[in-house]
């Protein structure tokens, strides 16, 4: 068996053996000499491999071009679907064809996308491993889009938008605001009045009723005359009563009463006058317990006044 044999009868369907024809004989026409190659996996229906010229031609309508434009009935058919009517259904078709597009490039990128287990994702919504810088951007848009839908989901109420802010103390305890903001202003009005407590308690109480009848004068001026003049009753009560240690009048024109501005008792006897003008209570005993102070400013002052005294009559008599 030679060579050629055994490939044909392996490997090979071979015609049958051609006869040796002699150079006189015509080759018949039709008949095409050599091996064919036998696919074992053909998908097609024929087994050798031959296709039909008829299934290649051309698909042609029975009927005449003439008839068809004769005809007055409408003959087209429609085929698929119908064409819009009008601007908004060529709006919602794009829509509609928009949609399914992108709907497709996510299907195509998520079959491309490899797949990552839920376990491995790391806390930026990121999943670990070997991964492209476009995967990553895209899973970060993805966890993104997902918090921000979820924030919008939950609405005010979870988002604590518009609601007053909680304030807690250091062991954890919520704190009223607004208590703490009465306290803090009571306590300041307290601190005001106990501050201007103070300061009224250093003064006297005779420099309290000096400043009322002040206040009261003042009060009185806005119903008295531009002018007053020297027959002015009020003014000439008030002269008479105004005390001087050194008026010889005093002791009968002066209507002293036997009580002080503040309303205490007065010493009704004689006692040593002072540069105040200040009276002993009704309880002093009449025994003067100075160091001598008031005696000697007054010696001084007096002192003082006879040698201005001297000197004028001195000038007065050259």
């Amino acid at each position: 068996m030679s060579l050629a044999d055994y490939l044909a009868k392996k490997y090979l369907t071979a015609d049958s053996k051609p006869e040796k024809k002699s150079k006189k004989r015509k080759r018949k026409d039709g008949i095409q000499a050599g091996l064919v190659i036998a696919d074992d996996d053909a998908l097609g229906w024929s087994t050798n491999g031959v296709v039909d010229a008829d299934e290649l031609a051309p698909l042609t309508i029975s009927g005449k071009s003439a008839d068809f434009r004769k005809a007055k009935s409408n003959n087209w058919q429609t085929i698929g679907a119908p064409a819009p009517s009008s601007l908004e259904q060529v709006a919602a078709d794009a829509i509609i064809a928009s949609a399914a597009a992108e709907s497709t490039a996510r299907d195509l990128a998520d079959e491309d996308a490899p797949v990552f287990s839920d376990s491995a994702k790391m806390e930026s919504g990121a999943h670990a491993g070997l991964q492209t810088a476009d995967q990553v951007t895209a899973q970060l848009r993805r966890r993104q889009a997902e918090e921000r839908q979820r924030f919008l989901d939950d609405g005010d109420e979870h988002s604590g938008w518009g609601k007053e802010t909680i304030y807690r103390d250091a062991s954890g305890r919520i704190i009223n605001v607004a208590m703490k903001r009465a306290e803090a202003r009571q306590k300041a009005v307290e601190a005001a009045a106990k501050a201007a407590a103070e300061i009224e308690a250093q003064k006297g109480d005779v420099q309290r009723a000096q400043r009322e009848q002040r206040r009261a004068d003042l009060a009185e001026a806005k119903f008295l005359p531009l002018s007053r003049f020297a027959n002015d009753v009020e003014m000439n009560e008030e002269l008479k009563e105004r005390e001087r240690w050194n008026d010889p009048a005093s002791q009968f024109l002066t209507k002293r009463e036997g009580k002080s501005v503040s309303g205490k008792l007065l010493y009704q006897g004689p006692a040593m006058p002072n540069r105040y003008g200040i009276r002993p209570g009704h309880r002093w005993d009449g025994v003067d317990r100075g160091n001598g102070f008031e005696k000697e400013y007054f010696a001084a002052q007096n002192h003082r006044k006879n040698l201005k005294d001297l000197d004028y009559a001195w000038q007065m008599d050259e």
